[in-house]
């Protein structure tokens, strides 16, 4: 099979492939997710943030409120909320980018919006798989970066907003 040819199996995003699934599964599975905050993102692993859900389209991660993501007026800190926003985006962009080739992956711009004092466990949704996939397809079809600005909201359990990360990502083929 020609390079172009292998290539063009990559222009699109398959879920179907092995690699894309078996990527899946890894993220699905909690002890290898605690090995690679471990390894990747210690702070994570301090903090104690953990994936919950994740598909194609949405992914969920939960920061607790404890002793180690608490700031001192009794809130979960700011870059402990940041950092689970930027997580439920860059695990859809990593599931976006697997089995594609080399692609680079960089958060270029970030805004947050925090509406009330986070004081139990909450929980960042980001929905927006779709996009992040179409801006990786592009950056793979035209070969010159793409970026793609994509929104995570953080709830408590009772539904309560407490903050509304945007984060803009950028992808570029090498």
């Amino acid at each position: 099979m020609s390079a172009t040819a292998t290539q063009d199996k990559r222009d699109i995003f398959n879920p179907n492939l092995p690699a894309v699934q078996s990527r899946l599964k890894d993220m699905r599975t909690g002890w290898k997710m605690t090995l690679f905050y471990l390894t990747k993102l210690p702070s994570m692993w301090f903090w104690g943030g953990r994936l919950t859900y994740i598909d194609f389209e949405r992914c969920e991660f939960t920061m607790p409120y404890r002793w180690s993501s608490q700031n001192p007026f009794k809130s979960t800190y700011f870059a402990a909320q940041c950092a689970a926003a930027e997580f439920s985006t860059g695990a859809l962009a990593q599931l976006a980018l697997t089995g594609r080739g080399r692609i680079s992956m960089l958060v270029s711009d970030m805004q947050a919006e925090f509406t009330k004092k986070a004081t139990s466990k909450v929980t960042f949704t980001c929905e927006e798989g779709a996009k992040i996939i179409a801006a990786v397809d592009k950056a793979i079809q035209t070969r010159e970066g793409q970026t793609v600005t994509i929104k995570s909201v953080g709830r408590m359990a009772d539904g309560t907003i407490t903050c509304t990360t945007t984060l803009t990502w950028s992808f570029k083929a090498k």
